[in-house]
């Protein structure tokens, strides 16, 4: 008899085994993956450091506890009583995190060092660690635009406010770029629509994510980075990140000033050091094409043969030697140089208007400094290679 009752509760068993087997595999057959979208905290594309939180609770899903009781056992739920308790009331547990993603802790934070990148990667939200080297390009982001007495700010093609031409001051306008004094002076002489650059994005990143606006990018990239787009024209390439990796050095000048009275050496010599520190520490990525820094400026000298009666004497002896370590390492000549001694186009900017193309495989870094003064100033340039290690 007992023998009996056994048999029946061990049919029982296994039938209702069975039963919920075939519960569940008909549950998970009929209910779609959840969209890898659906629980992020941000947009796919967007810049995460590590540490940050990626993950919006409130959009992962449940499934019948019946189906995965294995679920109680993860520390996205044991370790959340909240989440523990749901489950057991309503036996419906929520997916892990880990089920449903990479990069990322069982809490839903970045765990990849340095500005990751939200992806979605088959079924799962992954942060992908960024590049050795990656870069992107200073664009405008807000301008000012005048109408009537009034200066419209436009962020990001929405505009957000208006301040009275009398009201512009640092607290009112953005001012990292350009100053209030001169804002205020450009809107004396702006018709109106007439618009104006206040502040810029990095955009066109080389691994395809999405744009970080002004606010930011100190935050995930660092001073350095604000730093060399505030000195660097608009349309520049910014290196924001690198890492594991060598400087090699490809080539090297030495140019000398001379003296050449009839146009101020001293003159001369101030134009062969504000070239540079024009140039000094510019970093060109691959494929890419830059200029010097827009900060620094040049003194002009008399001359009755250049356009306008002035020019920049005292930039060609740098500019020969930065054409020589850019050719040097077999790059095409500088846009708005010759190969003449003097080798500066006239009408083109030597820091800005001089365009250095990187047809390398990796980014390039140039130096320059002088040393002496006066007629014996000395001009030095190098150029390296900054190659992953």
């Amino acid at each position: 008899m007992l023998r009996k009752r056994s048999v029946r509760c061990l049919s029982i068993i296994i039938l209702i085994t069975v039963l919920a087997a075939a519960a569940g595999l008909y549950l998970e057959d009929s209910m779609e993956p959840q969209n890898p979208e659906e629980i992020a905290a941000f947009p796919p594309g967007s810049t995460v450091l590590e540490g940050d939180d990626v993950i919006d609770e409130s959009g992962v899903r449940s499934v019948p506890l019946l189906l995965h009781p294995d679920y109680l056992l993860d520390s996205f739920n044991y370790m959340d009583p909240g989440n523990l308790l749901m489950a057991l009331l309503t036996g419906a547990v929520r997916t892990p995190v880990s089920e449903m993603t990479g990069g990322i802790d069982h809490e839903g934070r970045s765990t990849v060092n340095g500005p990751g990148v939200i992806r979605v990667s088959g079924d799962k939200l992954v942060v992908q660690e960024p590049p050795a080297f990656l870069w992107a390009y200073k664009t405008p982001y807000t301008y000012g635009v005048r109408r009537g007495d009034v200066l419209e700010i436009i962020e990001n093609g929405r505009k957000i406010k208006e301040v009275p031409a009398d009201s512009i001051s640092n607290s009112t306008v953005p001012h990292r770029y350009k100053s209030a004094e001169r804002i205020k002076r450009w809107f004396k002489r702006a018709d109106d629509g007439d618009r104006i650059v206040l502040d810029y994005q990095l955009s066109g990143f080389t691994d395809g994510r999405l744009p970080v606006p002004p606010e930011r990018i100190e935050e995930l990239f660092g001073e350095e980075v604000i730093t060399y787009m505030e000195n660097y024209p608009s349309g520049s390439p910014v290196m924001v990140y690198m890492k594991d990796y060598r400087k090699v050095q490809i080539s090297s000048a030495v140019s000398y000033l001379g003296s050449y009275p009839e146009y101020d050496d001293n003159k001369r010599a101030f134009n062969a050091r504000a070239f540079a520190a024009a140039w000094n520490g510019t970093i060109i990525p691959p494929g890419t094409e830059g200029s010097g820094k827009e900060t620094v400026r040049f003194t002009a000298s008399r001359d009755p043969e250049a356009p306008g009666g002035y020019a920049s004497h005292g930039s060609c002896p740098p500019a020969r030697a930065l054409r020589a370590v850019v050719t040097g390492a077999g790059m095409p000549l500088p846009r708005g140089m010759t190969w003449e001694f003097h080798a500066v186009l006239f009408g083109f900017n030597p820091a800005t208007g001089i365009k250095v193309k990187n047809t390398g495989k990796y980014p390039v870094l140039i130096e320059m400094w002088t040393t002496g003064s006066g007629a014996g100033t000395k001009i030095y340039a190098r150029l390296y290679r900054l190659e992953p290690v």
